[in-house]
């Protein structure tokens, strides 16, 4: 009895201590949590469910197939382009490089050194979109500094729109992605925000946050115009085979938009594709008169999404970044990669998947040349090649 006794109260004393303990944690943790100020101010967003991955979304492990290249020699090859059977790349490290006899060789540098941390990437410069124009010219996005061309035999740099020039009161925070006419002459290109820039793209994506735009700029007039704006993380950028429209990723609500460069319809506006099976990036056109679009992030259906989750939750977004850092949070994300072929009228055609990101990781492009499907990425090391005669 006295041995029960002695136990009952024991049990009793260990439940309250540990109580008391755990409040003592837990009190200071919420009232530091509920003080400490988030550094975005998400807005609420409504997604529909995803589309089921059936049909032409059918799952696979196509892009397991690719093949990696250059791996070590290419610090986040974002963009991809060719001039002949010369691939042309610009890499996190602010150099344009192109990839010749299998050897890579730096053309041009954008910013200034050094590179390689968050704190340095604005004066190191980060070129994103990247795009061939005629007479061997390269026409090239930084994120930091504005709109470049480029030599792509002499590697001479020529500034033609610069982020430090606001465009109709608004600064130009995080230049994206870009695509040229035929001539040359035009340029369409976008600025994913006024607030945010490319280091602090996860607060971007999170907040939810409508200031991104789709710009003109003029090779001949010098003028820069805005022809969407109130856009949420506007990325990647095609103008159509004909040249009268140009498709706008929206990154953030999971859909490409539609605008009116010529024609009866110019200046309208519509959705080309929505509610797609994750997060778009990049543009580019297919062989087939179609568009290839690359996502690092999905939307899986059967399966959760975390971003669809969040949505309507912005209270929780803030409490995410009070605790967690950017790259913290960017952990959980699954990497899962996709890309979607889309018929000239915004159907699926086809997909290749690499559900677990074993080969192909971060895709933010899909360029294809020459029977091969290159993968570009935003952080991987390298690019990947698919045959798309393997597929």
């Amino acid at each position: 009895m006295i041995f029960l006794i002695h136990s009952t109260y024991s049990g009793k004393v260990f439940r309250v201590t540990f109580t008391c303990l755990a409040l003592t944690l837990i009190i200071p943790s919420l009232a530091a949590v509920c003080l400490l100020e988030s550094p975005i101010e998400p807005q609420t967003l409504i997604f529909q469910t995803p589309p089921l991955m059936m049909g032409a979304l059918e799952a696979n492990l196509k892009l397991r197939k690719a093949e990696r290249l250059y791996e070590g020699q290419l610090a986040g090859p974002e963009s991809i382009a060719n001039i002949g059977d010369v691939l042309y790349t610009g890499t996190a490290d602010g150099q344009i490089v192109k990839i010749e006899d299998d050897k890579v060789h730096t053309i041009a540098r954008l910013g200034t050194p050094p590179c390689g941390t968050r704190d340095n990437e604005p004066n190191c410069g980060r070129p994103l979109g990247l795009r061939a124009g005629p007479n061997g010219t390269l026409f090239v996005a930084d994120a930091y500094q504005g709109i470049f061309k480029v030599n792509s035999v002499t590697g001479e740099v020529e500034r033609l729109v610069s982020s430090r020039i606001p465009v109709q009161g608004k600064k130009m925070s995080f230049v994206n992605d870009l695509t040229v006419t035929s001539d040359g002459r035009k340029v369409y290109f976008t600025d994913s925000s006024s607030k945010w820039q490319r280091r602090d793209y996860s607060f971007l994506v999170m907040e939810g946050t409508d200031d991104g735009r789709l710009l003109e700029f003029d090779t001949v007039t010098k003028e820069v115009k805005v022809l969407m704006a109130g856009l949420r993380f506007p990325n990647g950028v095609q103008l159509s085979p004909a040249e009268d429209f140009v498709l706008v990723a929206e990154t953030t609500m999971a859909r490409v938009r539609r605008y009116y460069v010529s024609g009866l319809t110019k200046g309208g506006v519509d959705t080309f594709v929505d509610n797609m099976p994750g997060f778009p990036d990049n543009i580019r056109l297919s062989s087939t008169g179609g568009y290839w679009v690359a996502m690092s992030a999905v939307r899986l259906n059967p399966g959760f999404s975390m971003m669809d989750f969040l949505a309507d939750k912005p209270w929780i977004k803030k409490i995410i970044f009070k605790i967690f850092s950017q790259d913290t949070v960017m952990k959980f994300v699954p990497r899962y990669s996709l890309v979607v072929e889309l018929g000239e009228k915004g159907s699926y055609k086809r997909s290749f998947h690499d559900p677990s990101g074993e080969v192909a990781t971060y895709i933010s492009e899909a360029h294809e040349h020459d029977g091969y499907l290159y993968l570009g990425s935003f952080r991987s090391p390298f690019i990947c090649r698919l045959n798309l005669n393997d597929v």
